[in-house]
């Protein structure tokens, strides 16, 4: 690792995330740990520690720095909890979240990504992830609930299936709404199944693939 790219990347934490009320001390040390530019394709490589979202082929982004930092303290992950991720996108968020929690389940549409993050995330030496190759708005069904579920991309509204993955006092991180004014939201389900809802700031993302608006016909 050069002098620049350490130099870079304490810039990104100091001058990026930290101003963006990222105050807490174990995400702020993870992203500093974690080798972020291992997870951005070679051609963007140079844009590692940018504030931009860096395409990763398919129309899909990695997100930018600040967003990875706010997800990360808004779970307030306490290294017990089992996380599903919906978009596994680079890896690299994937990466954070299992240096915080028990274990991470992503599940990624496009196999190829799927392959590139299982690569990264084993050259990272970061064994607690499950990456699967699969639409989890589609067609795949599970039963299994999760401590923690997080979206990587938007959805136009929340799809019920995606409520049923959590488990009773889980909580679901989402990205809710009508591009170009997308709402971070925290949904927390208590013991009786009821959700409390927590806004957290606005964004735009991509959406995820079966979640999109609905199309709007014009004569």
């Amino acid at each position: 690792m050069s002098i620049d790219t350490e130099l870079a990347r304490n810039n990104m934490v100091e001058n990026q995330i930290r101003p963006w009320e990222v105050l807490d001390p174990r995400v702020l040390d993870t992203l500093r740990e974690l080798r972020r530019e291992t997870f951005v394709p070679e051609a963007h490589r140079h844009l590692a520690f940018a504030d931009i979202a860096l395409p990763i082929g398919h129309g899909e982004v990695m997100f930018k720095p600040v967003i990875e930092g706010r997800i990360l303290q808004s779970l307030a992950l306490q290294g017990n909890e089992r996380v599903l991720e919906i978009g596994t996108g680079s890896g690299f968020l994937t990466a954070c979240m299992a240096r915080l929690a028990a274990s991470v389940t992503s599940v990624e549409r496009h196999a190829d990504l799927a392959d590139a993050a299982r690569a990264r995330l084993m050259a990272a030496r970061i064994g607690n992830v499950r990456v699967e190759a699969g639409d989890a708005l589609g067609d795949a069904q599970t039963s299994e609930t999760f401590d923690v579920v997080v979206l990587g991309g938007a959805v136009h509204s929340l799809p019920e299936r995606l409520r049923a993955s959590v488990r009773l006092g889980g909580r679901m991180l989402a990205f809710i709404g009508q591009s170009p004014a997308i709402e971070a939201v925290l949904l927390t389900r208590d013991a009786t199944s009821k959700w409390t809802q927590t806004s957290l700031f606005d964004t735009d993302l991509p959406y995820l693939h079966h979640a999109e608006p609905p199309r709007r016909f014009a004569l």
